[in-house]
C-alpha cells in the first residue's frame, strides 16, 4: 500500500516514487556518533556549512536536533535544548530551501523550532513523553515523525571503544509487539487531530532495542509497509552496526552503507543519515533495482 504523499515545508513528499535522505545535524557536544557541532567555535557557522553540504550532497530534509538520545545520554532542559536549536535553524532556514525537521520529544522546544523555520517534529518517543506536543502538533499542522522506543537507562550498557548499547530487553514477539505498540501511537496522534496524511512512522532502530533484535527489526522493515504510512529508519552509525563489525563510530560507513541499502530494499521511504553523499548515492543505486522497471 502506497501511503499518501505528504507535504513538509511546502515540499510535496511523493512516498513509493523513491528514496528521502534526512541528513543529521546533531547540535550536541556529546552526539554518540562524533560529529555533535556544539564542539566548533562557531556551531552556527559549521551547522550551516553542514546544511549546504548536506543539500549539495543530496538531502531532502534536514533534522536538527539538541539533546543527545544516546544509551545512557543525560537529559537536559528545554531551556538548553533551545539556545542550542533556535539559532541554526534560523539560519539554516534562511539560506537553505530544504524541510526542517526538529528532533525533540518537548512542546517547548517544538513550538519554537516551529517559530524559527522547522516545519516537521521528530519525536523520539512518539508524542507520548509530552502531553502538550500532539495537541502544538495537530494545532500547527506539522507533520509528525512517531518512533517506536522501549529506551529503559537500566538496560544500556557502554563500552568504550564502541559505545553505548542496550542488553536484556525482551519482546513476546519482537515484530508484533513493535506493530502494536506504534499503532497505539498512531490512535493517539489521530486523536490529537493530527491528520493521517501527515504521520510517518519510525519502526526506532536502536532504541530499547539488543543488537540481535535491530538486525532482525532491520531485515524485517517491510513487515510495516502494510500500515500505509511512510516508514522512515535511521540505522545510521549506530551501535548495532559498531558492536557487529567491530568498529567505532567513525568507522561505520560501509556497515550503515550495508543497513540503509537493506532498510530500502525491504520498504523503506526516508533514510536518516549522517554520510549524506555516500547514502544518497547508495539510496539512488537501490531504488535503481528495486523501484524501477527493468527492461
Amino acid at each position: 500500500m502506497t501511503p499518501a504523499p505528504t507535504t513538509i515545508g511546502g515540499q510535496v513528499f511523493e512516498w513509493g516514487t523513491h528514496t528521502y535522505i534526512m541528513g543529521i545535524l546533531n547540535l550536541t557536544p556529546d552526539s554518540f556518533s562524533g560529529d555533535g557541532l556544539l564542539t566548533d567555535v562557531d556551531p552556527v557557522k559549521a551547522a550551516l556549512a553542514q546544511a549546504h553540504e548536506f543539500a549539495a550532497a543530496g538531502a531532502h530534509i534536514l533534522d536538527l536536533g539538541g539533546e543527545s538520545t544516546r544509551p545512557g545520554s543525560e537529559t537536559i532542559s528545554a531551556a538548553e535544548e533551545i539556545t542550542r536549536v533556535i539559532p541554526v535553524i534560523r539560519a539554516v532556514a534562511s539560506e537553505v530551501s530544504l524541510p526542517i525537521s526538529i528532533d525533540t520529544y518537548k512542546a517547548e522546544v517544538a513550538a519554537a523550532a516551529l517559530d524559527a523555520g522547522a516545519s516537521l517534529i521528530n519525536d523520539v518517543w512518539a508524542l507520548a513523553a509530552d502531553p502538550a506536543i500532539g495537541p502544538l502538533a495537530a494545532e500547527r499542522g506539522v507533520p509528525v515523525i512517531l518512533m517506536h522506543n522501549r529506551s529503559q537507562p537500566r538496560n544500556a550498557e557502554i563500552q568504550a571503544a564502541l559505545g553505548g548499547r542496550y542488553v536484556g530487553i525482551e519482546y513476546k514477539d519482537l515484530i508484533e509487539d513493535i506493530r502494536t505498540e506504534l499503532l497505539e501511537r498512531l490512535s493517539a496522534a489521530q486523536q490529537f487531530g493530527i491528520a493521517s496524511d501527515r504521520i510517518i512512522l519510525d519502526t526506532g532502530i536502536g532504541f530499547g532495542k539488543t543488537v540481535s533484535q535491530n538486525l532482525e527489526l532491520l531485515n524485517r522493515t517491510d513487515a510495516f509497509t502494510d500500515l500505509g504510512f511512510p516508514l522512515l529508519v535511521g540505522p545510521s552509525r549506530k551501535s548495532f552496526i559498531g558492536y557487529t563489525l567491530d568498529r567505532p563510530p567513525d568507522q561505520r560507513a560501509i556497515g550503515t552503507a550495508a543497513a540503509v541499502a537493506i532498510a530500502i530494499a525491504r520498504g523503506a521511504d526516508i533514510v536518516r543519515v549522517h554520510d549524506v553523499a555516500m547514502m544518497a548515492e547508495i539510496a539512488r543505486m537501490t531504488d535503481a533495482i528495486t523501484r524501477r522497471p527493468h527492461d
